[in-house]
């Protein structure tokens, strides 16, 4: 099933989460106390509103209970920021990741419950927005505006499998340049390099082509 993701905050980073993970065909709740930030944004995501996420009775009138994973951008109104994290919390959300102003405030949101906080520079959005959609990819590095190494994490797809099986470079146009196998990292391997599961891949390809890999060999194979 896809996942269902929502971003609180539409200022440059969370605004750049909600486009990319809009452009990866995920379900994308779109928040904003703002409303020119919520138009700027209505035709992107898949819902765009006007609310005040510290309001719990406004929070389940959204159904964001319904949501896979919560991510806390709310600029600089830190009070924002942890009352609406602690709502989320006392709501049973089951991911939520948390934009952090400082180290105090980070201290603060791990002590309520988030899942993951982040200190973001504006161009790790796409970053952040590509490890949050599946917990097997496990870091993404742009090499260029168009192509990008992502390391990944083989789940059930992938296990017993050999690289001729995976077909990856014919099927998806990506290479893997490295298998990590516990501390032991085999850089160019063979195509009959059997993967199992937990074995991390370094892919490098076209960001298009990544995408396609991404979604049919690696999110939606997490573990529960």
């Amino acid at each position: 099933m896809k996942k269902e993701f929502a971003v609180i905050g539409l200022g440059r980073f969370g605004g750049s989460i909600c486009l990319e993970l809009s452009r990866e065909g995920m379900d994308v709740l779109a928040i904003d106390i703002n409303e020119d930030k919520v138009e700027e944004f209505k035709d992107i995501a898949s819902h765009a509103v006007i609310a005040d996420t510290t309001d719990e009775r406004v929070l389940k009138e959204l159904g964001i209970r319904n949501v896979d994973h919560v991510i806390v951008a709310i600029g600089d109104n830190i009070q924002s920021s942890i009352l609406t994290t602690l709502m989320l919390k006392e709501l049973g959300i089951r991911k939520i990741t948390v934009k952090a102003q400082n180290e105090h405030h980070e201290k603060i949101l791990k002590k309520i419950g988030a899942d993951f906080v982040v200190h973001p520079e504006r161009d790790m959005g796409r970053r952040i927005a590509h490890n949050i959609m599946s917990s097997n990819v496990l870091d993404y590095l742009e090499l260029s505006d168009d192509h990008s190494v992502v390391e990944v994490k083989a789940g059930e797809r992938m296990a017993g499998k050999t690289l001729i099986d995976l077909d990856i470079r014919a099927k998806y146009g990506c290479n893997v340049v490295a298998i990590k196998k516990g501390k032991e990292v085999n850089v160019s391997p063979m195509a009959t390099e059997i993967i199992e599961r937990g074995d991390i891949l370094i892919v490098i390809g076209a960001d298009i082509d990544i995408s396609r890999f991404e979604k049919q060999l690696v999110i939606d194979d997490d573990e529960d």
